[in-house]
């Protein structure tokens, strides 16, 4: 895998200053400048209205940048037309053609490429086996169920093997169950074939088990990018924070800053707790500090750097494989532990008054 910042000379795809607007006025896409290593398998990760799929499509050529390059593999493609940029779509809705049979839906991409019968159906064939659909050929779409449709759009895709694929939302009208697994396994092609990756979702956990980066997007533009675990550990705003998985937040106003470590004086109690400084630049700033669930403990033992809080338990949820306890804390009612399900974890109860405290480094003074 190739990790890139936002430009290089070797990225395989590459947004440069690209600007999107459909009106003339308001821009939905702002100076998007992003590089994308060959091979990598990369989310544009977002709320709806972020701006992640208008991105998509103008690589894929659906939509014409308004402003900018758009690059790949070194060449400007702006003004290629999409059947000649040679890259596979997966889609949410499957995009088959109904009258015909899956063979012959893996058979298009490959007859508009002029290559022969005996050609196609070397590649029709490999490509039903790499989703494990080798058998059903002879069927048609209807004939399929909504997890089977998915792999046959997948195989379409990457039948005539392209390097570069680009898939949105494709896995969003499935169960869960079925979702997870095709997880796994667009992962696995991905990676065993060695093909670049383009992936749009809005769901965080499907971000963070597929990708080796994560571009989150809000308003336009990229908030942070960074691979899954740099993401989830260390946000460099409030919006990345609160967008990637669960998070407790307390507001207050900077004390002190010293180096690595911040004090925080809290809106609700006018308690001081030690932070890590992120985006705060100087004392007075306002500041939203967070926490997550899985950091925080119960009558801490962390030594004598933790810091601790007075908290009531206001709820318990048993939720199999963890609990998940909602409390009290410096005045918010939305306070959220997590803890494994252990032989020896406490079960607390609503009214229980205890101690709760978590790691300087595990609490990030961020922007409000």
């Amino acid at each position: 895998m190739l990790v890139l910042d936002t430009r290089s000379e070797q990225a395989f795809v590459e947004f440069d200053r690209v600007q999107k607007s459909y009106d003339g006025e308001t821009l939905v896409v702002k100076d998007l400048n992003l590089a994308i290593g060959k091979g990598e398998f990369l989310t544009m990760l977002g709320p709806s209205g972020s701006g992640k799929t208008t991105c998509l499509m103008m690589l894929a050529g659906f939509e014409t940048a308004t402003h900018g390059e758009i690059r790949l593999d070194g060449k400007e493609i702006n003004n290629i037309p999409p059947h000649k940029r040679g890259i596979g779509m997966v889609f949410q809705n499957y995009a088959l053609f109904p009258h015909m049979t899956v063979a012959e839906n893996l058979a298009f991409p490959l007859e508009v490429r002029n290559i022969g019968k005996s050609e196609r159906e070397t590649k029709i064939k490999r490509a039903l086996d790499m989703v494990q659909m080798g058998d059903f050929g002879g069927r048609r779409p209807a004939q399929l169920s909504g997890g089977q449709q998915q792999r046959i759009a997948l195989a379409r895709a990457l039948v005539f093997e392209p390097e570069l694929v680009l898939m949105d939302e494709p896995l969003g009208a499935l169960d869960k169950q079925l979702r997870e697994t095709l997880q796994f396994e667009i992962t696995r092609l991905a990676h065993d074939l060695g093909i670049t990756v383009v992936y749009v979702t809005h769901d965080q956990t499907e971000a963070l088990t597929m990708s080796d980066r994560v571009a989150v997007f809000d308003d336009g533009r990229i908030q942070q990018l960074a691979a899954p675990d740099e993401l989830y550990e260390r946000p460099e705003n409030s919006f990345v924070a609160q967008f990637i998985g669960e998070n407790n937040t307390l507001e207050g106003t900077v004390t002190k800053l010293s180096g690595d470590r911040c004090i925080v004086k809290l809106d609700q109690t006018g308690e001081h707790i030690d932070a890590l400084p992120v985006n705060v630049k100087k004392e007075g700033d306002r500041t939203l500090v967070s926490i997550r669930p899985e950091r925080v403990e119960f009558d801490p033992q962390l030594g004598p750097d933790a810091h601790t809080l007075d908290a009531e338990v206001l709820e318990f949820i048993y939720m199999g494989d963890v609990f998940r306890t909602r409390l009290r804390v410096a005045g918010r009612d939305d306070f959220i532990v997590k803890t494994r399900n252990r032989a020896d974890q406490k079960r607390l109860s609503p009214g229980d008054r205890i101690k709760i405290g978590w790691l300087p480094q595990d609490c990030r003074a961020l922007d409000t």
